[in-house]
């Protein structure tokens, strides 16, 4: 990742993509923002920002910074609406994380709905939960998250 890049993997810089919406001084703009969003603040186990853009109806009362893995890649795979104008949203995606127990894959497709200005996340749909990776990924094996670099060079750190 080049220096100061986001989290999210969108190719922006983290000041001007996900920087904003975490410190609150701009909203979300689409369902995509938000997920994204959402994804560099468990990058950066910022549970405040994660409980406040989760809705009420689904909110858990608190998040345990511990229980959250180290997020090491996403694809966003789809988005069916979910733009400004619009009232709900739906992002598919893939990320990768790392664990005690190896590399792991969460492919959720995420609900989000427009209230009162703002996207909140609702729910997900797990359709590959936190399975582990099969097999070992060596060091110098290219990265199972996608970026073209090898293993050692990116999730491995």
């Amino acid at each position: 990742m080049v220096e100061n890049e986001c989290h999210c993997e969108s190719g922006r810089l983290f000041t001007d993509c996900c920087g904003p919406l975490l410190a609150g001084s701009s909203p979300a703009l689409t369902a995509e923002a938000l997920m994204r969003s959402r994804y560099t603040a468990n990058v950066l186990k910022n549970t405040s920002y994660l409980l406040n853009t989760w809705h009420s109806t689904s909110r858990p009362p608190s998040i345990d910074p511990d229980t959250i893995p180290i997020w090491c890649g996403l694809s966003v795979l789809a988005v069916k609406q979910g733009k400004q104008g619009d009232h709900r949203g739906m992002v598919e995606f893939r990320a990768l994380y790392r664990s005690g127990t190896g590399l792991g894959v969460l492919h959720e497709r995420s609900r989000f709905v427009f209230e009162n200005g703002r996207w909140f996340y609702v729910d997900g749909e797990l359709l590959e939960s936190d399975d582990q990776l099969s097999g070992k990924t060596g060091r110098n094996a290219p990265c199972p998250c996608g970026s073209g670099k090898k293993y050692k060079k990116c999730c491995l750190k």
